[in-house]
């Protein structure tokens, strides 16, 4: 932690470049804790630029807390719907109607209770507190850790042998406790747009006089790059159904499907939402893929049934697994009929306006809508399919 002679003029700095240089940004507006909040979930591990367009539609559409807490969750998450970490929309629309039956809908002003709200940990209560309320929480995220980190030239894993509480108290010694709105905000936008996790624009710092790993020159080698968990193969194969409406068949949620509708280990790769009949590969996709549609009752019982068309593959990721995607069109004059499914334009799918679905099945929907791959083209079937 920098010596207490050095404190007032880092903070002294870090304000004045952060109050001349910080980015106008939509939830900087003003100090509403409903739209403070929205965007700290909205940017969990997820960029400012993606962020932007759906924080401006979500707040259209749910003005304030008790406009989410009233909402179906289905509205909710097709708002979402492209974002990724669908969890994340349904703690904030739990935590809404907690506020609502428990606060009256105001947010609550301390921490205990606002750590009490689903999907609310330590970073995001102390964020929101600080730069709504003004409450003096130093807040430690990843820019602001990195930060801290090359400041005092933290070697090691950050998150390991009790360094993240270290961080934590040289965070609240930091601290404005004039401005911890600012001072807070500042930290991050630092963290986000000087001092980098590569190549950190250390000439461009406002507190580089006082950084420790640049003086050391370890700014490349701090924070320690994080072991990255395997990643894990996972080859899924999905069945568009399409009529000569150009309308297609989705399955529920899991939740809401009968038992043994969704295939279990699918479930959570496409986010619990709207979804073509999918399943998770073994060895012969579209045998595989056929069985499971004869056991949900989407093919005929008749010798007559459709062609499974083999579609362009794609690739998806979902946190550490690589996903392949093999999609079939099945082209049908009607479209099956199977208890609480949905039937829907399969562009509206696409164009994201029409049901809350996942990233996957939009793909998977994309690569239905595009001419058939030539006979001469088409990717091998059955057990080479899959290989």
């Amino acid at each position: 932690m920098p010596q207490r002679r050095d404190l007032a003029e880092i903070r002294k700095q870090l304000l004045g470049w952060f109050r001349k240089y910080r980015r106008e940004l939509p939830w900087r507006l003003n100090k509403d804790p409903y739209r403070i909040w929205l965007s700290e979930i909205m940017l969990q591990q997820t960029r400012v630029a993606a962020v932007i367009p759906y924080y401006e539609r979500f707040l259209e559409r749910f003005p304030n807390i008790r406009a989410l807490a009233e909402a179906p969750e289905e509205e909710v998450l097709r708002l979402w719907s492209g974002l990724g970490y669908y969890s994340r929309a349904r703690n904030l629309q739990r935590a809404a109607q907690q506020i609502v039956s428990t606060h009256c809908g105001e947010f609550p002003r301390t921490a205990d209770e606002a750590l009490a709200l689903p999907g609310i940990g330590s970073y995001t209560a102390a964020a929101i507190l600080s730069i709504a309320f003004g409450a003096e929480h130093a807040v430690l995220d990843g820019n602001v850790a990195r930060v801290l980190a090359r400041l005092d030239a933290v070697e090691g894993d950050l998150r390991e042998n009790g360094r993240w509480r270290s961080l934590q108290a040289s965070a609240d010694a930091l601290l404005d406790p004039k401005s911890p709105s600012d001072w807070n905000e500042a930290m991050m936008e630092l963290g986000a747009m000087i001092c980098t996790p590569r190549a950190p624009r250390c000439l461009l710092c406002p507190v580089a006089e006082f950084c420790r790993a640049r003086q050391l020159g370890l700014t490349e080698a701090i924070p320690e790059k994080h072991k990255k968990r395997a990643t894990v193969e996972i080859t899924l194969a999905a069945a568009v159904f399409l009529d000569t409406r150009g309308r297609t068949l989705l399955l529920p949620p899991p939740h809401q499907a009968r038992k043994h509708a969704t295939d279990e280990y699918v479930a959570p790769l496409i986010s619990k939402m709207w979804h073509f009949p999918t399943i998770a590969v073994r060895e012969d996709s579209a045998a595989e893929l056929e069985k499971f549609l004869a056991r949900i009752g989407a093919l005929p019982a008749s010798k007559a049934k459709p062609t499974l068309e083999p579609l362009t593959r794609a690739r998806h990721t979902v946190t550490y697994r690589a996903i392949r995607l093999l999609p079939y069109r099945v082209r049908v004059s009607r479209l099956p009929r199977i208890t609480g499914t949905k039937c829907v334009l399969l562009g509206e799918l696409v164009s994201r306006s029409s049901v809350a679905a996942s990233n996957l099945t939009r793909k998977i929907a994309q690569a239905a809508l595009e001419e058939p791959v030539p006979a001469g083209k088409q990717r091998l079937r059955a057990a080479n399919s899959s290989r």
